[in-house]
């Protein structure tokens, strides 16, 4: 078996607990297929790649669809790999199954893209004052030091590129786990944009 699944975010809902409304992101999480088994003998480390997403052979480049008929798996968008626990076989499916209510779960995602932003938005500067005779807004001000170093230190929290980045967040209770439609109920919201691709795992803080 494995440490955890692929999956695909669909968006938030809210569910009635037993005494309170909890907010929730539903996640199809799998079937994920194995595809190969990575051991130390060969590969000098111990883990199992995943599939998931199956797509038509036309959309893989011709090493992707190789790779995928010389472990006899369909043809599949996403591949990740998990940590290997216990006896697991190429072909195998691993299903939502693994996750029951109360969990704790990470996930991992891609947070939404937000352009080009100011210091402002990005790493929440006060700003200056908004009155009409103030020249100083939304700027980040002075930056640079005097004679020594006579330039700007590096990791200075300056504009820039916001977003699109890998998140991981932990410790998400699973609120509720649904085999027959491979769907995953956990509390809280997760990183990226609907229909976006994640991975849920067994939280490593738990």
């Amino acid at each position: 078996m494995t440490n955890g699944l692929i999956g695909k975010k669909l968006g938030m809902t809210q569910v009635f607990d037993e005494s309170r409304l909890t907010p929730v992101t539903v996640i199809e999480a799998g079937p994920c297929r194995v595809v190969a088994v990575r051991t130390k003998e060969k590969d000098r480390y111990e883990a199992i790649q995943l599939s998931f997403g199956e797509v038509k052979e036309r959309k893989l480049s011709k090493a992707e669809l190789g790779h995928l008929k010389k472990n006899q798996a369909p043809p599949s968008r996403i591949l990740r790999e998990f940590r290997k626990d216990g006896e697991t076989v190429v072909g195998q499916l691993i299903t939502v199954e693994m996750f029951k209510k109360g969990d704790w779960v990470d996930v991992i995602g891609v947070s939404k893209g937000k352009g080009y932003q100011g210091v402002v938005k990005r790493h929440h500067y006060a700003g200056g004052p908004e009155s009409h005779g103030s020249m100083f807004h939304r700027a980040p001000g002075s930056i640079g030091a005097s004679s020594f170093p006579s330039r700007v230190w590096k990791g200075k929290t300056l504009p820039g590129h916001m977003g699109s980045e890998r998140v991981t967040v932990h410790r998400l209770k699973v609120i509720e786990s649904r085999l027959g439609e491979n769907l995953l109920f956990v509390r809280g919201a997760i990183p990226g944009a609907a229909n976006g691709v994640v991975v849920v795992r067994k939280s490593k803080k738990s």
